[in-house]
């Protein structure tokens, strides 16, 4: 017995209804009146600079922004190495250091901004460090010396860190005139750069680029 041809036709006009719904859904808007800048950052040659630290601060006088929760970060040993190289973290954020070599690690920094010293230790024990003051924060191991990382802690909540394109994007609560700082660990004077940006609402970004001087390639560390 043949099967009926339009019972089939009528459900396949039916999937295919479904999905053009989908498709036609609105999408969820950003929060009116926000914002966001696009940052480039590459060194004097032109050439991209990944791990570049973005930060974006309300002009002085203007309205400031309410602080935002801070999120929790980490940063793991694995391979004797810190994982990532470069974290930055708001004020009074909390960061983890967990182990995930099968030999033991002693952490440690001496910069201002954060000075702490965490024994041998392995696996997750290791107690997580409050980052409460602004600044640069040089991690090392005790006791294998080519380890290092680098915290920067800011007093914003909007900052991103610059991909391999040497790209970050910081999105913003609302349209203004901002500061948009960078930095990085190997940049000649270890002073972060700065700009004036006027900021626009809308789905196209603000833009700012920054060609940053390194230091030759025997420099120390960042402090």
């Amino acid at each position: 017995m043949i099967k009926p041809f339009f019972p089939r036709v009528a459900a396949a006009v039916a999937v295919a209804v479904a999905a053009a719904a989908l498709c036609l859904a609105p999408v969820p808007a950003r929060a009116a009146g926000a914002a966001a800048i696009s940052v480039h950052v590459a060194d004097s040659g032109g050439a991209p600079l990944p791990d570049a630290v973005v930060y974006v601060e309300a002009e002085p006088g203007a309205a400031q922004t309410p602080p935002r929760a801070q999120k929790a970060a980490e940063i793991e040993q694995k391979g004797l190495k810190f994982v990532p190289l470069v974290t930055v973290v708001q004020t009074g954020s909390r960061i983890e250091f967990p182990n995930n070599d099968r030999v033991r690690h002693h952490i440690y920094s001496f910069s201002p901004a954060h000075k702490f010293d965490q024994k041998l230790y392995s696996g997750t024990s290791a107690t997580p460090q409050i980052f409460d003051k602004a600044g640069v924060v040089v991690l090392g191991c005790n006791i294998h010396d080519k380890m290092v990382a680098y915290v920067r802690v800011v007093d914003t909540p909007h900052f991103g860190k610059t991909d391999v394109s040497g790209l970050a994007r910081v999105e913003l609560p609302a349209a203004g005139k901002y500061v948009v700082k960078v930095w990085h660990f190997n940049m000649a004077g270890g002073q972060p750069a700065e700009q004036a940006v006027a900021v626009k609402a809308g789905d196209a970004p603000a833009t700012a680029s920054f060609r940053l001087t390194m230091k030759p390639p025997s420099g120390g560390d960042a402090l």
